[in-house]
């Protein structure tokens, strides 16, 4: 079964986008969030409303992690194609016509992808808002009513991480855990994730990200290390073009572990080829690098033909670009191996009325009009940047300095 690449709303032909504003945010995080080419301390979403001509207002999020630093795309550089290029192109058109919308922003941006992804989502919302029903049902309808959420352990401190790890457990909110390695040398990270699994001693799963910080030849010698730790899925392992280290791993990892391809794949074009070449086991999907909800679906859609798992993937989102990535990986048929939408948990506060229901260590998808979850205009005044006057974040060697 395959899922469906195009969208048919039921959106009236009179529904069109009278008006969008978008704002970068600053909102610090609990603790540092740590990975191999630096460290975290703020998030800096850019919150994207738009208006339809019958009132409904939607509401869309790009987030990267640590601003450029992640891909190409900054804060700023969202900003900016969204003020000057998206927005005017996309104004005045059929806000249900999603396909259509997206075409239009290919045709004045090329790439810009977390741009386009934040005014496609802010378009779904204000859709399901106006016909009154949940984003799942403009997108295929759900399949899953919750989906098991995993949690990050990105101190970079054992003991922080073990006592992290137990809290969660105790209060049954995450028995899946992933690890960001790859900053320190990997004996270093090999002993790391060992303690960790120790002390877990079996009453969770264990994922490591690498963020691309090792070589085919790191790769090779020190997963099998990992696997005798207990590790069942590597995130990837390697750079983003070492597609052949890539499909060289997961042709020689033994039927315990599995290998997952985050940054190799963004687009369904990726998708196809990492597909084709036996490239991986798994895909991290994420919203803003596929560029929104609807290539999302394409490229799970690959995945399931090609019997490829996948993964629910986050940038680290507020509640909405969290409920956002629910309603669509609610919809996604074949095998899924959990999601880990905790940003709102990492960030020191959140911009919705009510945050998502976690629940026996899974995450309920919310089903009120819309993604569900309610932006509340106080929130994102105390976080704008503009009206803040805070400078952007600069991520650099392990180290991040956020001046105000």
């Amino acid at each position: 079964m395959s899922t469906p690449l195009s969208i048919q709303t039921a959106a009236p032909a009179g529904l069109r986008i009278e008006r969008i504003e978008a704002r970068i945010l600053d909102i610090p995080t609990i603790r540092a969030h740590k990975l191999s080419f630096g460290a975290i301390f703020r998030q800096s979403p850019v919150i994207v409303q738009l208006w339809l001509n019958d009132g409904a207002c939607g509401f869309g999020e790009a987030a990267t992690i640590g601003g450029p630093s992640w891909n190409e795309e900054s804060p700023e550089s969202i900003l900016h194609a969204i003020h000057q290029y998206l927005a005017p192109a996309v104004t005045g058109q059929d806000a249900g016509r999603f396909e259509q919308l997206i075409r239009q922003m290919d045709v004045v941006c090329k790439g810009n992808r977390f741009a386009k992804a934040a005014v496609e989502m802010a378009a779904i919302d204000a859709v399901a808002r106006s016909l009154n029903v949940p984003a799942y049902q403009l997108l295929g309808g759900k399949v899953h009513d919750s989906l098991p959420l995993a949690w990050t352990l990105a101190s970079g401190d054992s003991d922080k991480d073990i006592e992290e790890a137990e809290r969660m457990l105790e209060i049954r909110r995450h028995r899946i855990f992933k690890l960001k390695i790859g900053a320190r040398t990997p004996q270093e990270d090999v002993a790391h994730v060992s303690r960790i699994s120790r002390a877990v001693n079996g009453r969770a799963s264990m994922t490591v990200d690498i963020n691309q910080a090792w070589d085919g030849n790191t790769a090779r010698r020190y997963v099998p290390e990992l696997i005798d730790a207990g590790v069942t899925l590597f995130e990837q392992p390697v750079a983003q073009w070492n597609e052949e280290a890539l499909r060289d791993l997961t042709a020689t990892l033994p039927h315990t572990a599995l290998v997952m391809a985050d940054e190799t794949v963004c687009s369904p074009q990726d998708a196809m080829r990492l597909a084709r070449h036996k490239a991986c086991h798994v895909f991290s999907l994420k919203i803003a690098k596929h560029g929104g909800l609807v290539r999302t679906r394409s490229v799970a859609a690959i995945a399931n033909a090609a019997d490829i798992g996948w993964y629910g993937g986050t940038m680290l989102e507020t509640s909405l670009g969290s409920a956002a990535s629910a309603h669509v990986f609610a919809t996604l048929p074949g095998v899924h191996h959990n999601c880990e939408l905790f940003g709102p948990q990492l960030l020191v506060d959140d911009i919705v009325e009510t945050q998502m229901e976690r629940r026996d260590y899974e995450l309920v998808l919310p089903d009120g009009p819309g993604f569900g979850v309610t932006v509340v205009p106080e929130r994102l005044a105390r976080f704008d940047r503009a009206r803040a006057g805070l400078t952007p974040v600069h991520v650099d060697m392990g180290r991040a300095s956020a001046q105000n």
